[in-house]
């Protein structure tokens, strides 16, 4: 089924339109809560991926976080230079960097589960819990997950 046509087709009514927005609304509400950490909203994603181990390489987190590898690169630079992460070769093939969190990485990590939850609620006061989890499903859906 075709939803939009060159007849119905206005921007700002448009479904990347509104998550490109929504999203854009999230990252500036999260990077501002975050300044007290010194990290942003995409630093928080690398330091929570390292956290849980879902991604432990430069490329891992560039196809988790969907950044681009040269983007990734001077984030993870960022993140080296305040001391809160390390990278170091892999032994079985030195082309693979691992990333691990330093002392001061996981401390910083470790505070994020109580700043993220207060934006994300904030941006979200106006669902009911029906229309959250429907939210979920259908982003869900429309990622392909």
């Amino acid at each position: 089924m075709e939803y939009y046509t060159k007849e119905n087709f206005m921007l700002t009514q448009s479904v990347g339109f509104m998550l490109v927005k929504a999203r854009n609304m999230i990252v500036a509400d999260m990077d501002a809560a975050l300044k007290d950490l010194e990290i942003s909203g995409q630093q928080m994603g690398i330091l929570l991926s390292l956290t849980s181990g879902i991604a432990t390489t430069p490329f891992e987190l560039s196809k988790l976080l969907g950044i681009d590898t040269g983007l990734m690169t001077r984030m993870l630079d960022k993140l080296e230079t305040k001391g809160l992460l390390e990278r170091s070769r892999s032994v079985d093939d030195r082309r693979v960097v691992n990333l691990t969190l330093t002392d001061k990485g996981e401390e910083v990590a470790a505070q994020i589960p109580e700043i993220a939850p207060q934006v994300l609620n904030e941006n979200l006061k106006q669902f009911t819990k029906a229309e959250f989890e429907d939210l979920r499903r259908l982003l869900r859906k429309f990622i392909g997950e």
